[in-house]
Order: structure tokens, then C-alpha cells, then sequence
């Protein structure tokens, strides 16, 4: 399985580089269109930057990964909190078994005791 694993990894690494080689050109991104840009008091927010095509693909890429990856994270919140409080709850519950025990087993002979907490 790891040999498929890395083979997988190998051909994606192969089509990334690929589609970086083919697309070197510059293009240039900008932050608002040309019409917006021209209404007064919006050349504030109004920037450009000229990059390679193949770093606009795969920063989009990786934008949404970490996109995808912060939505999973916060959707699955309740789970973990709910999982969290199942998990203290068992080990309440334990210690007062463990407690329930000890008050069952303090008149026994220390050898019976042992015998029934193994079983």
C-alpha cells in the first residue's frame, strides 16, 4: 500500500510540474476591476502584482485546501466537543467505580479482593 501511496504522489508531482512548465507566462492579478478602481476613494484598495501563471494556479490550489481544511475543522467542532465530554464522563465514572469497589472489597481478605477486580 505505501508503494501505491508514493507512486500516486509521484505522478502528481509529475502533472504539477507539467502544468507549471506549460503555463510560465505572466499574468497580471488585480484586486479590483478597472471600473470599480476609477469611483473616488476606491485607488486605496486598488493593487496588482504580475506572477507566473503556474503560481496562480497552485496558490489557488492551496488556497482552497486551507480553505477546505479550516470549514472541516470548524463543522466538526461539535464532535470533538462532544467526544471530549463523553471521554470525562468515563473517567467519572470509573473512579467512582473503582471507589465503589474499595468500599465493597474493605472487609474482604486482600487475596479475594485482587481476585475479583481481575475478572
Amino acid at each position: 500500500m505505501r508503494y501505491i501511496r508514493y507512486a500516486f504522489f509521484g505522478a502528481l508531482a509529475l502533472v504539477l510540474v507539467t502544468v507549471s512548465l506549460a503555463n510560465r507566462g505572466t499574468v497580471t492579478l488585480n484586486t479590483l476591476p478597472e471600473a470599480v478602481a476609477a469611483i473616488p476613494g476606491m485607488g486605496v484598495l486598488s493593487y496588482s502584482i504580475q506572477l507566473p501563471m503556474f503560481l496562480v494556479i497552485l496558490g489557488g490550489i492551496l488556497a482552497g485546501l486551507l480553505l477546505g481544511f479550516v470549514w472541516e475543522w470548524l463543522r466538526e467542532h461539535k464532535h470533538r466537543a462532544d467526544a471530549s465530554q463523553k471521554g470525562a464522563q468515563v473517567r467519572k465514572l470509573e473512579r467512582e467505580l473503582k471507589k465503589t469497589q474499595a468500599e465493597r472489597d474493605k472487609d474482604k481478605d486482600e487475596v479475594l479482593a485482587l481476585l475479583d477486580q481481575a475478572s
